[in-house]
C-alpha cells in the first residue's frame, strides 16, 4: 500500500467557489496532515446538485462534510436527517442566529445579494431602492437574473415569499415575467449579460461583482436594495457534518477548522470579500442584518416559492 493510500482523508462536497475553498483546504492539510478531497458540481446548479447527491446516497454517504455557499438547502438536508449533530470546537463568537439549534449546521461568511450594473452606462440613482420596486416595468424590462430554482437566487426568492407573503411575492414574479426580465443559468451568467449589453442590471451576489472587476471590468458597480427591513438579503455559507460519513473523525476536524475565526478572517480578506458572521471580525463598513422573519421561515417557504417559480417563470 502506497503512502497516498495510507494518508488520512476527508471528503467534502463543496459549492463554495474553488478559488476561495482550495486555499482553505490546503491550509487544513498543512495543519493536520489530513488530505482533503473536494467534490464540486457545475456552476449553474452546483449547490442543488450536491444536495441531491447527499439525499440519493442516503445511509451510505460518500462524503463527510458539506461546505455550501448558501444556507437554505443545508437546512432542508438537516430536516431530512442527512446531517449529524455536532457543535464544532471553534464556534466561539458566532451569534446564535447562525448556529442550528440542534447543532446540525453552522453558518459563516456572508455574501450580499446585490443589483449589479455598468457604471459607464447607468447611474446609481436610476436604480430602485428596494427589491420589490424592481418588479416595475421600467426596471424589470432590463433585468437579468439566475434561474430561481438554484443557489442563492433560490434562497433570495424564498425570502421574498417569507417576508412579503405569497400573494405579493407571486405578483412580483408575474411582473418580472410580464415585463421581460431575462433568466439565465447562474449569477455569473447574469453578470455577463450586463457586461455584454444584453441587460442593464442584474440580481447577483457581491462576490460576482468583485470577480468581474478582477477580470478588468472596472466599471461594474453594485447597490444593495432593501428587502423591507432596512437591508438587503445576506446569505451565509454553511458547514455541516454528513451523517455516517466514511471518515467521521477527520470530518469533525474539518468542520471545526472551517467555522473558525481564522477562516472567517481569511474569507473576509480574500478577493470575494465575505463579511464575517462574527461581529467582532467586521471592519465596520458593512454590518448585515438577519432577516426579521428568520432563516427557518425562509427555508420553509422554499417549496412554495419553487412551485410558483415553475408555474410563473419557467413554463
Amino acid at each position: 500500500m502506497g503512502c497516498e493510500e495510507r494518508a488520512e482523508t476527508v471528503v467534502v462536497y463543496c459549492s463554495v467557489d474553488e478559488t476561495i475553498a482550495r486555499p482553505l483546504f490546503d491550509a487544513f492539510e498543512r495543519e493536520t496532515g489530513i488530505a482533503v478531497r473536494a467534490v464540486t458540481d457545475h456552476e449553474a446548479g452546483k449547490t442543488t446538485g450536491l444536495l441531491q447527491r447527499i439525499v440519493a446516497e442516503g445511509d451510505r454517504p460518500r462524503a463527510d462534510v458539506l461546505f455550501s455557499g448558501e444556507l437554505f438547502g443545508t437546512m432542508q438536508l438537516a430536516e431530512r436527517g442527512a446531517l449529524e449533530a455536532f457543535l464544532p470546537e471553534m464556534w466561539e463568537g458566532i451569534p446564535s442566529d447562525y448556529i442550528d439549534g440542534k447543532h446540525r449546521w453552522t453558518a459563516v461568511s456572508l455574501r450580499a445579494r446585490v443589483l449589479a450594473f455598468d457604471g459607464a452606462r447607468v447611474a446609481a440613482d436610476e436604480l430602485p431602492r428596494s427589491w420589490e420596486e424592481l418588479g416595475d416595468a421600467r426596471w424589470a424590462a432590463h433585468l437579468a437574473m439566475a434561474n430561481p430554482l438554484f443557489g442563492t437566487t433560490r434562497g433570495h426568492v424564498a425570502a421574498m415569499f417569507a417576508a412579503w407573503g405569497d400573494e405579493r411575492a407571486t405578483q412580483y414574479l408575474k411582473s418580472l415575467r410580464a415585463h421581460g426580465a431575462m433568466f439565465v443559468d447562474g449569477n455569473s451568467s447574469a453578470v455577463r449579460a450586463v457586461l455584454d449589453g444584453r441587460a442593464r442590471w442584474c440580481m447577483t451576489d457581491m462576490d460576482d461583482v468583485y470577480a468581474a472587476r478582477r477580470e478588468g471590468h472596472v466599471s461594474l458597480e453594485m447597490v444593495l436594495p432593501d428587502m423591507g427591513h432596512g437591508d438587503t438579503m445576506w446569505i451565509p455559507c454553511t458547514v455541516a457534518l454528513i451523517r455516517s460519513g466514511p471518515h467521521s473523525a477527520a470530518g469533525r476536524r474539518l468542520v471545526s477548522f472551517l467555522v473558525s475565526a481564522e477562516v472567517e478572517r481569511t474569507m473576509a480578506e480574500s478577493d470575494a470579500r465575505f463579511v464575517p458572521v462574527r461581529p467582532g471580525l467586521r471592519d465596520g463598513r458593512l454590518n448585515p442584518k438577519t432577516p426579521p422573519v428568520g432563516y427557518a421561515a425562509i427555508a420553509a417557504a422554499l417549496p412554495r416559492s419553487d412551485r410558483v417559480v415553475r408555474d410563473v417563470l419557467l413554463r
